[in-house]
């Protein structure tokens, strides 16, 4: 018999593969529930843009033509959005995918990545494909940014530096001035990314955003995706913007027809969906509100979210997550070095009251 563990790229055995949770049909089946309401992947709870759909409706005569490869004219609308060129936009299959083509583009065995701990794994995984080295900073006590720490842990090795903002799972957003001293004591040599998925939904004036400063520095790259503000989650597009010759050495590695052709057009359009995004904001931030002001009332810690999104300690999150997966609420354990706390996403008015009503009988449980 072959013996595949002996032909297997050094390194590919020590990646742990990406387990996605029960289904919202599994977790019906598996305690007899007529109703789930699924709050554990940071989704858009109003949908997606109502723009994108009437595109894929338009689009889905023309799925026996291949997608364009570039992406060109998502790279144009994305351009004018963000009053850049569109030669600054790289689109990808998810945000997922740039941060792959990211690593595959500039790590090497034995370099190293710096990131935030916790915060979203993918990072890591696109260091460990490259069999690059993952060196994490944890976090302050309160959950925020120590970009002293992360300057600190950059060595020669070093080619990579990661900030989320706001992070996943904590929700704590980075700076204006911390991305701005974090760039300047950077050396020329390390990149900076910044994962934006969550950034519109922030309300902190404070936040880092994207300006003409940052983006002319070619070391910065901003990621930013179609699924969460959007809610195309299951399109799967993201897109960066960087300087354009950061992106042509990316692009030598990334896969021709990387976005599907409905995706595109479907991204497209909803970035154009004005009235889609205020009505998301304005969902998350009621929402908000709404868990702010019952977990006060009720005593349970949390920590200030920024995203669409709750960090909520409850002393276990695996026990707890479980607890609610049996009354059909389902959370995302802890993180990572989170082992007390549960991420909720934020639902329908109605589901996010069912989901403080079941926390409320599991933590007095």
């Amino acid at each position: 018999m072959i013996q595949l563990a002996e032909r297997v790229r050094r390194g590919v055995a020590d990646i742990q593969p990406y387990t996605p949770g029960l289904t919202d049909d599994e977790l019906k089946h598996k305690y007899g529930l007529s109703r789930v309401v699924k709050l554990n992947a940071n989704e858009n709870a109003l949908g997606p843009s109502p723009r994108a759909l009437e595109a894929i409706r338009q689009e889905l005569a023309t799925l026996h033509h291949y997608p364009d490869g570039g992406s060109d004219l998502l790279r144009r609308a994305i351009a004018e959005f963000h009053g850049v060129e569109p030669e600054n936009v790289l689109a990808g299959n998810g945000s997922d995918d740039l941060i792959k083509l990211l690593s595959e583009t500039f790590l090497e065995e034995e370099d190293e990545i710096v990131v935030p701990f916790p915060s979203f794994s993918q990072y890591a995984f696109g260091a460990q494909v490259m069999r690059a080295k993952v060196v994490s900073v944890p976090l302050r006590p309160d959950f925020s940014y120590d970009v002293e720490a992360m300057a600190a842990a950059v060595s020669p090795r070093t080619k990579l530096v990661y900030v989320c903002s706001p992070n996943n799972p904590t929700g704590n957003v980075l700076t204006q001035t911390q991305a701005e001293w974090l760039l300047s004591r950077l050396p020329e040599r390390v990149i900076l990314v910044m994962d934006l998925a969550y950034n519109d939904y922030s309300q902190n004036p404070h936040r880092v955003m994207e300006n003409a400063r940052l983006l002319a520095d070619p070391r910065v790259v901003c990621l930013h995706t179609f699924s969460k503000l959007y809610g195309l989650a299951g399109l799967r597009v993201g897109y960066g913007i960087a300087h354009p010759d950061l992106w042509g050495y990316v692009n030598r590695v990334r896969e021709p027809f990387n976005v599907n052709r409905v995706g595109q057009r479907a991204a497209a359009a909803a970035l154009g969906d004005e009235e889609h995004r205020d009505r998301s904001r304005r969902h998350a931030a009621d929402s908000r509100a709404f868990y702010e002001r019952a977990l006060v009332e009720t005593g349970i810690p949390f920590t200030p979210p920024e995203g669409n999104f709750i960090l909520v300690r409850t002393g276990d999150g695996r026990a707890t997550t479980q607890a609610l997966m049996e009354r059909g609420i389902m959370v995302r354990a802890g993180f990572a070095g989170l082992d007390a706390y549960v991420r909720i996403t934020f639902g329908l008015p109605d589901e996010n009251e069912l989901c403080v009503e079941a926390l409320k009988q599991v933590c007095r449980r």
